[in-house]
């Protein structure tokens, strides 16, 4: 007798199903981000039934439509010349995505999950601290000010401003580029999460004194998502 076919549980993925669908998209799991990853996506499906954080309810189109983002992001961020122990500014991190499986992947510095909406902060610091997230931390308001939020999330070093600031479908890019200026150090980089290219040629001004300083297309779920990578223009 032919033995059933086991479906995987649409709500809570075993890590080594995690690790084969990261596999497919290109990218081997070290044993505990696989872990990790898998206990994001639980939470995430778990709250998702009560709050609508994300479209989707089960987790392999979570993973493949969203989370995949950061498996690229992490790769496409060592790229970049941000300092080392960058502080980083996750504009509207929502449900956590890209921030927290990126937190999985790529755990440099000071980073910081901003979002206005109270709900999905309770879910975000939730998260953190049943993750054990290391210098990860949920600043629950207005991105204008989060800078001004950092000493009540234990950064007490002087940061005036952020090395690295992401946004994910936070707000109209023409529209970020000038907030994005004002929290970006002198040598920062704005790393913008987009379903279509860049409207400039490398090395041309976006807006707000930031040249687009390089693109990368990659695959999500079938189709084709775009990185910009933004620094201020040098005086």
């Amino acid at each position: 007798m032919m033995q059933k076919r086991k479906e995987p549980n649409p709500y809570a993925p075993a890590p080594g199903e995690v690790s084969g669908e990261a596999k497919r998209a290109g990218f081997k799991l070290a044993p505990e981000q696989a872990v990790a990853l898998a206990q994001y996506i639980t939470l995430l499906l778990k709250w998702n039934r009560a709050m609508n954080l994300v479209g989707r309810a089960d987790w392999p189109g979570v993973f493949r439509d969203l989370a995949a983002d950061s498996l690229h992001l992490a790769e496409f961020l060592k790229g970049l010349a941000v300092p080392p122990q960058p502080l980083t500014l996750d504009l509207g991190a929502g449900a956590g995505l890209p921030g927290i499986p990126l937190r999985v992947l790529w755990p440099e510095g000071d980073y910081v999950l901003v979002e206005v909406r109270e709900k999905r902060a309770i879910f975000l610091a939730q998260t953190v601290a049943a993750m054990k997230l290391a210098r990860t931390f949920v600043q629950h308001g207005r991105a204008e000010v989060a800078l001004a939020g950092l000493a009540g999330l234990g950064l007490l070093q002087p940061r005036e401003r952020a090395d690295l600031v992401l946004s994910r479908a936070f707000m109209p890019w023409p529209k970020l580029l000038p907030l994005a200026a004002e929290l970006l150090a002198p040598g920062g980089r704005l790393v913008v999460l987009a379903n279509e290219p860049p409207p400039v040629e490398q090395s041309a001004e976006l807006g707000a004194g930031l040249l687009l300083e390089a693109a990368q297309e990659y695959p999500a779920d079938g189709r084709s998502r775009y990185f910009w990578s933004l620094a201020p223009a040098r005086p």
